[in-house]
């Protein structure tokens, strides 16, 4: 079986986010230099201070944490400033106590995530890219899969989130404790129209088995268990392995499992995909939208990491 092969390994599933920090910065701005400006200066300077120029973090080590430092490194507007570092959850209860308050923060932030559907948020612009371009979630399977077992190619090919239904979901598991097999069959009985588009034609499989294995965010647990009931419905036995990145793309280029749902591209995982290229199928986005960055409520003034002042 593949899960005592992955449990043997002593797999501890790990999400790497590293970026490449690119640019160079911007050009300095000189006190005075357009009269017309000041006020749209002294107000962003005064966001600046009152943040105490202190970006809300995550976890140490973290990919997002060092793509944050190589902005704070790279933007001329954020000479000074700091990562905050602590954990996702301390980021969001901050976050959650900043948004009651109506109070200038700052936060690393990704999606999809429930915090977009719970609160008012907006991605700040990242002019020289450092936080890398917007990535798709797509659906890989191993060779063989149509002809062996054509129903469950079939349901996998239709999967597809509309970004926000996910971090609605998302929210509706926060609300439940993230236990993603309840929210997930929950869900799958409240959007009956959604998984007939995936069914449609579809006949029951009979008991045949299958293999799924997904990474451990959030957003893959719930889109794993959504298709594992589905796939239940349809008659699969199916058994559900979290993994290590690489360990899902190996898993499924060797054959030991059927699919997975989890991988994210471009560059996320962009570097395990190259690696084994052409040993799997690739059936396309079941999730597009997907980014990371800095995220500040909608309530504050500024729109891009530029409008930022550098601390003095």
């Amino acid at each position: 079986m593949f899960n005592f092969k992955l449990k043997k390994l002593g797999i501890i599933s790990v999400l790497s986010l590293s970026l490449v920090a690119a640019g160079c910065g911007q050009e300095e701005t000189v006190d005075g230099a357009n009269s017309e400006n000041d006020g749209g200066d002294e107000a962003t300077s005064n966001v600046s201070e009152e943040l105490e120029y202190t970006i809300t973090g995550i976890e140490p080590g973290a990919g997002q944490t060092e793509t944050t430092n190589n902005v704070i490194a790279e933007y001329e507007s954020m000479a000074g400033w700091e990562q905050e570092l602590s954990s996702s959850a301390a980021m969001l209860t901050q976050l959650g106590d900043a948004i009651g308050n109506e109070e200038p923060i700052i936060v690393a932030a990704w999606s999809p995530h429930y915090k977009f559907a719970k609160y008012d948020l907006k991605y700040l612009e990242d002019p020289k890219g450092i936080f890398g371009e917007e990535e798709y979630i797509t659906t890989i399977v191993r060779k063989g899969l149509k002809d062996e077992k054509p129903i469950a190619y079939t349901i996998l090919d239709r999967f597809y989130w509309e970004l926000q239904d996910m971090e609605s979901a998302l929210l509706k598991a926060q609300e439940m404790d993230f236990d993603f097999e309840k929210v997930a069959r929950e869900w799958v009985d409240n959007n009956q129209d959604t998984v007939a588009t995936w069914t449609e034609g579809v006949e029951p499989a009979g008991g045949t088995s299958l293999e799924l294995v997904s990474t451990s965010w959030d957003t893959e647990l719930f889109s794993a268990n959504v298709a594992k009931i589905v796939l239940e419905q349809h008659g699969f036995n199916v058994t559900l392995t979290q993994v290590d990145p690489a360990i899902m793309f190996k898993a499924i280029a060797t054959g030991d499992a059927d699919a997975s749902l989890s991988p994210w591209m471009p560059s996320t995982h962009g570097a395990f995909y190259n690696e084994y290229e052409g040993e799997f199928e690739d059936l396309g986005a079941n999730l597009e939208g997907a980014k990371i960055g800095l995220a500040v409520p909608t309530y504050m003034d500024i729109d891009s990491i530029e409008d930022l002042e550098p601390k003095e």
